[in-house]
């Protein structure tokens, strides 16, 4: 039932984004290239140093949407579709709220029309956020030498993992859905839980009955009273 109820979630949210608004960060990144919009469109650099900005910019960007859809808390009623989740698996990398995706693309858009990077580094941006979505939310351990030295550069799954912590001050940590850099650079990372990965809660505090996280309720629940 659980992985209905993702797979519902990611469903909607396929229907209004990859259906209605098909690659339209790359189409756009064309048009701005065509146009000289953006930074990187009017600042000289060999080609293959503005498509390695733009997905470093890209990166970087989509690290700040996250940190503020935490804290402001008309977004935050949007992400928790994505936290309730009582589990932490491959299926939690797709569990979102279609109006959350739906923001995440007009954000992308905005840093298109801002920064104009090369419609490669666009296209080869979201090949890696989703390949890296999937790989930080799944649930098998890396050997730990592997994991202490893979997270230097990117985001683990047991770093990930303390993200998705009932514990506030956890969950308000490890933002980072690729590069891991941007956690240590801005004082948000953190190496593990308090009660160890063994003995860590996933989810939120007020949404612990399973059978009331329906495809239903998740989708009416931005807009519900009860929230953490």
């Amino acid at each position: 039932m659980r992985w209905f109820n993702n797979l519902g979630i990611v469903a909607v949210s396929t229907l209004i984004v990859r259906i209605l608004f098909p690659m339209m960060p790359v189409g756009l990144a064309l048009v701005a290239s065509e146009k000289s919009w953006g930074l990187l469109n009017n600042v000289p650099m060999p080609h293959w140093l503005a498509i390695l900005a733009g997905v470093v910019v890209f990166d970087f960007f989509i690290y700040l949407q996250h940190v503020v859809f935490h804290f402001t808390p008309a977004l935050w009623r949007l992400h928790m579709v994505h936290h309730c989740d009582l589990d932490f698996d491959l299926t939690t990398g797709i569990r979102f709220h279609p109006v959350e995706i739906v923001l995440s693309m007009v954000i992308k858009l905005g840093i298109v029309c801002l920064f104009g990077p090369p419609a490669l580094s666009v296209l080869i941006f979201e090949i890696i956020l989703n390949s890296t979505a999937m790989f930080s939310h799944s649930n098998f351990r890396l050997p730990p030498v592997m994991d202490r030295w893979l997270r230097l550069i990117i985001v683990t799954p047991d770093m990930h993992r303390v993200h998705h912590s009932v514990i506030i001050r956890e969950r308000n940590s490890n933002f980072g859905f690729n590069l891991s850099c941007w956690d240590r650079l801005f004082g948000t990372y953190r190496d593990q839980p308090e009660k160890g990965h063994e003995g860590m809660v996933i989810g939120l505090a007020n949404f612990r009955a399973a059978e009331k996280l329906n495809l239903p309720r998740l989708l009416a629940m931005p807009f519900t009273r009860r929230h953490p």
